[in-house]
């Protein structure tokens, strides 16, 4: 109720204030921000589509067809929110609309009132004599000349309130037209959004199911979720070890450069030190790759997060809670996996469950690309920003193509959220 009574003052104030309201600029801003949005979900919806199709090439319900249904909702419901806003804002046009045509319609009205009075008027001054009778019968030249003046002015202001009353009458079919036109356009937005709803609720049902059939698979999915925490827990010991031995490596270094000067302090430390005793090039990249953040690049050029950073439930063992130290990029088959930024190639290594997994270290931090079916790189070489390094490697029982990646700044994991660019 609160929120009516905004709008209805809202729209009271911008049609006194901006009887053009369609071409105020913020009023444009908002509705070229909405149709981006609503083209972007759009596109991630057909994209969703795209995988779901691979994956019920499989006749068994797997854990990735669920992961795409819920995504693939999430993404409707945002698009539905965005209708609204955008019905919202037709509504308000609307509104604004029928306050102009009403206030041109009695500012159309007074003039023509106005206009018949001074006909009448006129006609009672003139007591129903022509013009030469009435401008001749004067007593002398001069009242003569007035009456002659008075018939060029009254001629002058006919003129005028005659072209004042058929311009108002012409923007008030224009204004009409608009409203007819701007009704129109919320009546294909109310089809979309019962559309969008009907299809919602179908793939809820969609998604209802498949969840009840994997409850009758909960051994395996224990199972092979086991399997993939100690996976990632092998791979966060290795990261840690890779970054001790680089810390050790470098410490010494520094001490056989230093070997004469007691006062030398360890870059070691916490706070805003350099982790490692990096060289000015690798200072410049740290300090480079930090700036960037929030827009770094994705690791994959389509795709969306299935799994996202930080402790949350499992998708269908609600009971258990699942730590991710990145996040899960769901993609297509074979997709091309690129550096985010420039940097030194550390290791490249498999692992169980996590296929082949590279890590690039630029200064400070460290990014880490994981489940990767081919890789283009070696460990030592240097690689740039956008640099293809691999490829994601699809399972082929479930046709599920997922890069996990993460960002650690020395020992601590960061949210990889947090770094990259915004995509949706």
């Amino acid at each position: 109720m609160n929120r009516a009574l905004f709008k209805l003052i809202l729209l009271f104030h911008v049609a006194i204030l901006f009887p053009f309201y369609p071409a105020y600029p913020q009023a444009a801003k908002d509705k070229e921000k909405l149709q981006k949005t609503k083209r972007q979900l759009e596109e991630e919806i057909r994209y969703t589509n795209e995988l779901l199709e691979t994956t019920q090439q499989n006749k068994k319900t797997s854990l990735n067809k669920l992961q795409i249904l819920t995504k693939k909702i999430r993404s409707r419901e945002a698009l539905i929110d965005a209708i609204n806003a955008e019905l919202d804002e037709v509504q308000l046009k609307i509104s604004v609309e029928n306050i102009q045509i009403d206030r041109m319609s009695r500012q159309l009205k007074s003039m023509k009132d106005e206009y018949a009075r001074m006909i009448y008027q006129a006609y009672r001054i003139m007591n129903g004599r022509n013009k030469l009778m009435f401008i001749f019968s004067a007593k002398d030249f001069n009242q003569a000349y007035q009456r002659l003046k008075y018939y060029q002015q009254y001629a002058s202001w006919r003129r005028r309130q005659a072209q004042k009353i058929e311009s108002t009458q012409i923007a008030i079919n224009h204004q009409s037209k608009e409203l007819e036109n701007i009704k129109n356009q919320k009546m294909t937005l109310v089809q979309a959004q019962q559309l969008e709803k009907q299809k919602l609720d179908r793939e809820k049902v969609d998604k209802a199911k498949s969840v009840k059939e994997f409850t009758s698979r909960e051994k395996q999915l224990e199972k092979t979720l086991k399997a993939k925490q100690k996976a990632a827990q092998q791979l966060e010991n290795e990261i840690e070890k890779l970054i001790a031995e680089e810390i050790r490596i470098s410490l010494e270094r520094d001490n056989k450069r230093n070997t004469n000067d007691n006062k030398s302090t360890p870059s070691g430390t916490s706070g805003s030190k350099p982790l490692l005793n990096l060289t000015t090039r690798e200072k410049e990249r740290s300090s480079s790759f930090a700036s960037n953040r929030g827009r770094l690049p994705w690791p994959c050029d389509r795709g969306f997060i299935s799994g996202s950073f930080g402790e949350h439930p499992h998708p269908v063992l609600e009971y258990v809670k699942v730590k991710n130290n990145g996040i899960d990029i769901m993609t297509e088959r074979s997709s091309l996996v690129k550096a985010v930024f420039e940097g030194r190639v550390s290791w490249v290594k498999s692992f169980p469950n996590l296929n082949k997994v590279v890590i690039i270290r630029h200064g400070d931090y460290l990014t880490v690309y994981s489940n990767l079916g081919e890789v283009s790189v070696r460990d030592g070489q240097e690689v740039t920003a956008r640099q293809t390094i691999g490829r994601v490697f699809t399972n082929p029982e479930d046709q599920r193509s997922e890069l996990h990646f993460e960002i650690w700044r020395g020992k601590i994991i960061q949210n990889p959220e947090e770094w990259l660019t915004g995509r949706y």
